[in-house]
């Protein structure tokens, strides 16, 4: 299958990033290329793109489309939470901007041996890196009853997270539990009829929290955004797109954190703990995508960019 992946929030992204022609960036979720082909168009003979991605689908889908650009583009197979270890092999100590296009893709969803939907009849995997040895089967059929009510309920925000894992449970010992409808079925008896008819797919939440615990998707966030900031030359950007509440509550709080990291009491007169701001987040509100893209691709319905720029 052809790694397919609608760019969502494109030109605001790059508009966003402020590229300069002799600058180096870095697209932490490189995908099928999308973001990054429009970054490289805009750059000279000296910029450069450094495109990271733990898919093998996506790093071959992306070399193919940036090939035209020859020796501006490196692609790292690797995850961006260890982008100071992947731009340090390289020799990079600075970049001018950075873009993270988080969660699942188009290609990642359509493609049924992957598991990442609950519309194909297929093993449960969800793995974005199929190197990675924890699959959604592993968590599924090992993970406590406790664990999997803390999972689905925190990462699917689901209402029924503890009937979820009760069936779950229950239905495991009898037999491992090993297909996505295997799954779809317990869910299904979890959520009240009431709610099954009017809520949208039942499965939804759920599936999305074992995608996320699956490949460690919240801490991967949550421990790179400073690491990232950190690296950004005196106005350069950090672009973030997020799909749900989770994370962007991750991005928003993480910005507001730098640009005041001052930890003194407020009833101190001056600051002493010499912490000073990284920079800001422009604008302050996050930027949502059109009316006529989200008619156009409904999986843009829920994305939000929020953008820091380094002072």
């Amino acid at each position: 299958m052809e790694f397919k992946h609608t760019s969502v929030l494109l030109d605001e992204t790059i508009e966003a990033l402020k590229i300069k022609p002799d600058g180096v960036y870095v697209d932490g979720t490189l995908g099928g290329g999308g973001h990054s082909y429009e970054i490289c168009r805009r750059l000279g003979d000296k910029g450069r793109l450094i495109g990271i991605d733990g898919d093998e689908a996506a790093v071959k889908a992306a070399g193919e489309r940036l090939s035209e650009f020859g020796k501006k583009v490196t692609i790292v197979r690797n995850n961006y939470r260890n982008i100071l270890e992947v731009l340090d092999e390289l020799g990079i100590s600075s970049v001018d901007g950075i873009l993270l296009d988080l969660g699942v893709s188009s290609y990642q969803l359509d493609t049924a041996e992957r598991g990442f939907s609950y519309k194909y009849d297929t093993k449960l995997d969800m793995r974005m890196d199929q190197r990675q040895q924890l699959t959604a089967r592993d968590i599924v059929n090992e993970y406590s009853e406790q664990d999997l009510y803390r999972v689905i309920r925190d990462y699917g925000e689901e209402n029924f997270a503890k009937n979820i894992a009760k069936h779950i449970v229950a239905a495991r010992a009898k037999k491992p539990i090993e297909t996505t409808f295997e799954l779809n079925e317990l869910i299904k008896a979890a959520v009240p009829a009431k709610m099954r008819a009017e809520g949208g797919h039942p499965s939804k939440r759920t599936f999305q929290a074992i995608r996320i615990e699956c490949n460690k998707e919240l801490e991967a966030l949550e421990n790179s955004l400073e690491n990232m900031v950190n690296i950004l030359n005196p106005y350069g950007r950090l672009c973030v797109i997020t799909f749900h509440s989770l994370e962007d509550r991750i991005v928003k709080s993480a910005f507001r954190e730098f640009e005041n990291p001052c930890t003194c009491p407020p009833d101190f007169p001056v600051c002493v703990c010499g912490k000073v701001p990284y920079g800001k987040a422009v604008p302050r509100k996050a930027i949502l995508p059109s009316q006529k893209e989200i008619e156009e691709n409904k999986r843009a319905k829920s994305a939000k960019l929020r953008v820091f720029e380094r002072l």
